[in-house]
Protein backbone atom coordinates (compact mmCIF):
# COMPACT_ATOMS: atom_id res chain seq x y z
CA UNK A 1 0.00 0.00 0.00
CA UNK A 2 2.83 2.14 -0.46
CA UNK A 3 2.96 3.46 -3.73
CA UNK A 4 2.05 2.39 -7.26
CA UNK A 5 5.02 1.52 -8.42
CA UNK A 6 5.40 -1.16 -5.41
CA UNK A 7 1.56 -2.36 -5.16
CA UNK A 8 0.55 -3.85 -8.25
CA UNK A 9 1.84 -5.91 -11.27
CA UNK A 10 -1.09 -5.01 -13.13
CA UNK A 11 -2.76 -8.12 -13.38
CA UNK A 12 -5.61 -6.85 -15.70
CA UNK A 13 -3.25 -5.86 -18.28
CA UNK A 14 -1.88 -9.12 -18.44
CA UNK A 15 -5.77 -10.85 -18.27
CA UNK A 16 -6.44 -8.17 -21.05
CA UNK A 17 -4.09 -9.55 -23.45
CA UNK A 18 -5.17 -13.16 -23.08
CA UNK A 19 -7.31 -14.55 -25.66
CA UNK A 20 -6.93 -17.68 -28.33
CA UNK A 21 -5.28 -19.52 -25.27
CA UNK A 22 -1.92 -17.25 -25.93
CA UNK A 23 -0.90 -17.42 -22.50
CA UNK A 24 -1.41 -19.10 -19.07
CA UNK A 25 -1.92 -16.74 -15.92
CA UNK A 26 -1.78 -18.17 -12.03
CA UNK A 27 -1.99 -16.96 -9.00
CA UNK A 28 -0.44 -20.18 -6.92
CA UNK A 29 -0.72 -19.48 -2.96
CA UNK A 30 1.66 -22.44 -1.87
CA UNK A 31 4.77 -24.31 -3.06
CA UNK A 32 3.41 -27.14 -4.77
CA UNK A 33 1.49 -25.18 -6.54
CA UNK A 34 4.71 -23.27 -8.20
CA UNK A 35 6.72 -26.55 -8.43
CA UNK A 36 3.91 -28.27 -10.43
CA UNK A 37 3.39 -25.37 -12.83
CA UNK A 38 6.91 -24.76 -13.56
CA UNK A 39 6.84 -28.72 -14.12
CA UNK A 40 3.51 -28.55 -16.02
CA UNK A 41 5.56 -25.59 -18.37
CA UNK A 42 9.15 -27.70 -19.35
CA UNK A 43 7.05 -30.65 -19.70
CA UNK A 44 5.37 -29.47 -22.71
CA UNK A 45 5.90 -30.05 -26.00
CA UNK A 46 5.09 -27.02 -27.11
CA UNK A 47 5.36 -23.67 -24.41
CA UNK A 48 3.35 -20.57 -24.25
CA UNK A 49 4.68 -17.55 -21.84
CA UNK A 50 3.48 -18.22 -17.91
CA UNK A 51 2.42 -15.27 -16.11
CA UNK A 52 2.64 -15.96 -12.46
CA UNK A 53 1.10 -13.99 -9.92
CA UNK A 54 2.81 -13.90 -6.43
CA UNK A 55 3.54 -11.53 -3.90
CA UNK A 56 7.40 -11.84 -1.41
CA UNK A 57 5.27 -11.98 1.09
CA UNK A 58 4.02 -15.55 0.63
CA UNK A 59 7.60 -16.55 1.03
CA UNK A 60 7.75 -16.07 4.62
CA UNK A 61 3.73 -17.02 5.10
CA UNK A 62 3.69 -19.01 7.99
CA UNK A 63 0.44 -21.03 6.69
CA UNK A 64 1.64 -21.00 2.93
CA UNK A 65 3.62 -24.61 3.16
CA UNK A 66 2.95 -27.68 1.46
CA UNK A 67 3.45 -31.47 2.24
CA UNK A 68 6.39 -33.26 0.65
CA UNK A 69 3.95 -35.62 -0.39
CA UNK A 70 2.05 -32.63 -2.35
CA UNK A 71 5.27 -32.37 -4.28
CA UNK A 72 6.05 -35.71 -5.46
CA UNK A 73 2.28 -36.56 -6.29
CA UNK A 74 -1.04 -35.11 -7.75
CA UNK A 75 -0.78 -32.28 -10.02
CA UNK A 76 -1.35 -27.90 -10.34
CA UNK A 77 -4.60 -28.14 -8.98
CA UNK A 78 -6.19 -25.03 -11.25
CA UNK A 79 -9.21 -24.86 -7.96
CA UNK A 80 -8.89 -25.40 -4.65
CA UNK A 81 -11.72 -26.03 -2.78
CA UNK A 82 -12.60 -25.17 1.53
CA UNK A 83 -9.62 -26.07 3.24
CA UNK A 84 -11.94 -26.57 6.15
CA UNK A 85 -14.49 -28.83 4.13
CA UNK A 86 -17.96 -26.59 5.35
CA UNK A 87 -20.59 -28.25 5.74
CA UNK A 88 -22.32 -27.63 2.20
CA UNK A 89 -25.85 -27.71 3.13
CA UNK A 90 -25.00 -24.64 6.32
CA UNK A 91 -22.92 -22.63 3.43
CA UNK A 92 -24.62 -19.83 2.37
CA UNK A 93 -22.11 -17.43 0.79
CA UNK A 94 -18.90 -19.13 -1.47
CA UNK A 95 -16.10 -16.78 -1.55
CA UNK A 96 -13.88 -16.87 -4.79
CA UNK A 97 -10.67 -15.26 -4.25
CA UNK A 98 -6.61 -15.56 -6.21
CA UNK A 99 -3.44 -15.05 -4.09
CA UNK A 100 -2.82 -14.03 -0.32
CA UNK A 101 -5.35 -12.69 0.49
CA UNK A 102 -7.05 -16.21 0.71
CA UNK A 103 -4.92 -16.40 4.25
CA UNK A 104 -6.03 -12.97 5.60
CA UNK A 105 -9.84 -14.58 4.67
CA UNK A 106 -9.26 -17.83 6.15
CA UNK A 107 -7.65 -16.45 9.40
CA UNK A 108 -10.42 -14.14 10.24
CA UNK A 109 -12.84 -16.58 9.05
CA UNK A 110 -11.71 -19.43 11.75
CA UNK A 111 -11.49 -16.48 14.30
CA UNK A 112 -15.18 -15.60 14.06
CA UNK A 113 -15.87 -19.88 13.91
CA UNK A 114 -17.94 -19.17 10.90
CA UNK A 115 -19.51 -22.28 9.18
CA UNK A 116 -22.05 -20.37 6.88
CA UNK A 117 -19.38 -19.06 4.24
CA UNK A 118 -17.09 -21.55 2.24
CA UNK A 119 -13.43 -20.25 0.44
CA UNK A 120 -12.53 -21.35 -3.35
CA UNK A 121 -9.46 -20.45 -4.95
CA UNK A 122 -8.98 -19.80 -8.82
CA UNK A 123 -5.19 -20.61 -8.70
CA UNK A 124 -5.75 -20.50 -11.98
CA UNK A 125 -7.38 -17.60 -13.78
CA UNK A 126 -6.80 -17.88 -17.53
CA UNK A 127 -7.05 -20.02 -19.10
CA UNK A 128 -10.57 -20.03 -17.07
CA UNK A 129 -10.42 -23.25 -15.39
CA UNK A 130 -14.62 -23.90 -16.18
CA UNK A 131 -14.82 -27.15 -15.79
CA UNK A 132 -12.84 -27.29 -12.27
CA UNK A 133 -14.57 -24.30 -10.70
CA UNK A 134 -18.17 -25.90 -12.15
CA UNK A 135 -17.17 -28.79 -10.14
CA UNK A 136 -16.42 -26.82 -6.88
CA UNK A 137 -19.51 -24.87 -6.59
CA UNK A 138 -21.85 -27.34 -7.67
CA UNK A 139 -21.22 -28.34 -3.99
CA UNK A 140 -22.69 -25.54 -2.60
CA UNK A 141 -25.94 -25.52 -4.46
CA UNK A 142 -27.45 -24.53 -1.10
CA UNK A 143 -25.59 -21.08 -0.96
CA UNK A 144 -27.59 -17.95 -2.45
CA UNK A 145 -24.30 -15.71 -2.96
CA UNK A 146 -21.27 -15.89 -4.79
CA UNK A 147 -18.47 -13.29 -3.80
CA UNK A 148 -15.32 -12.51 -5.60
CA UNK A 149 -13.27 -10.88 -3.08
CA UNK A 150 -9.75 -9.08 -4.07
CA UNK A 151 -7.23 -6.61 -3.08
CA UNK A 152 -6.78 -4.45 -6.12
CA UNK A 153 -9.28 -1.39 -6.48
CA UNK A 154 -12.58 -2.60 -8.12
CA UNK A 155 -11.16 -0.96 -11.83
CA UNK A 156 -8.15 -3.49 -11.61
CA UNK A 157 -7.01 -6.79 -10.50
CA UNK A 158 -9.55 -9.84 -12.06
CA UNK A 159 -12.83 -8.79 -10.94
CA UNK A 160 -14.27 -7.55 -14.69
CA UNK A 161 -12.61 -10.70 -15.89
CA UNK A 162 -13.76 -13.10 -13.83
CA UNK A 163 -17.45 -11.42 -13.32
CA UNK A 164 -18.68 -12.77 -16.63
CA UNK A 165 -17.17 -16.38 -15.83
CA UNK A 166 -18.51 -16.78 -12.12
CA UNK A 167 -21.95 -15.80 -13.99
CA UNK A 168 -21.78 -18.38 -16.04
CA UNK A 169 -21.45 -21.28 -13.04
CA UNK A 170 -23.64 -20.11 -10.90
CA UNK A 171 -27.26 -21.23 -10.66
CA UNK A 172 -29.97 -18.81 -11.33
CA UNK A 173 -30.75 -18.39 -7.97
CA UNK A 174 -27.45 -17.68 -6.69
CA UNK A 175 -26.43 -13.95 -6.02
CA UNK A 176 -22.76 -12.61 -7.34
CA UNK A 177 -21.34 -10.14 -5.39
CA UNK A 178 -17.80 -7.90 -4.70
CA UNK A 179 -15.53 -7.39 -2.20
CA UNK A 180 -13.13 -4.54 -3.53
CA UNK A 181 -10.96 -1.14 -3.02
CA UNK A 182 -12.70 1.31 -4.40
CA UNK A 183 -12.20 2.47 -8.16
CA UNK A 184 -8.90 3.74 -8.02
CA UNK A 185 -6.73 6.02 -10.42
CA UNK A 186 -3.89 4.62 -8.53
CA UNK A 187 -2.97 0.72 -7.54
CA UNK A 188 -2.54 2.06 -3.81
CA UNK A 189 -3.22 4.82 -1.99
CA UNK A 190 0.48 5.69 -0.64
CA UNK A 191 -0.39 6.16 3.12
CA UNK A 192 0.17 2.56 4.86
CA UNK A 193 -2.61 3.45 7.38
CA UNK A 194 -5.21 4.16 5.27
CA UNK A 195 -3.91 1.02 3.07
CA UNK A 196 -4.73 -1.41 6.52
CA UNK A 197 -7.85 0.06 7.26
CA UNK A 198 -8.94 -0.97 3.56
CA UNK A 199 -7.71 -4.34 3.83
CA UNK A 200 -9.60 -4.51 6.70
CA UNK A 201 -13.11 -3.56 5.29
CA UNK A 202 -12.29 -5.67 2.35
CA UNK A 203 -12.08 -9.02 4.73
CA UNK A 204 -15.00 -7.66 7.17
CA UNK A 205 -17.40 -7.52 3.78
CA UNK A 206 -16.57 -10.69 2.36
CA UNK A 207 -17.00 -12.60 5.83
CA UNK A 208 -20.20 -10.95 6.94
CA UNK A 209 -23.32 -12.00 5.95
CA UNK A 210 -26.38 -9.32 5.88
Amino acid sequence: GQGPEHSSARLERYLNLCAEDNMQVIVPTVPAQIFHALRRQMLRAMRKPLIVMTPKSLLRHKDSVSHIEDFVSGKFRNVIGDADKANAEKVKRVIVCSGKIYFELAAEKQKRNIDSIAIVRLEQLYPFPEADFRAEIVHYSHATEVLWCQEEPRNQGAWRYVMKRLLESMTAKQQILYSTRPPSASPAVGYLHKHIEQQARIIDEALTIT
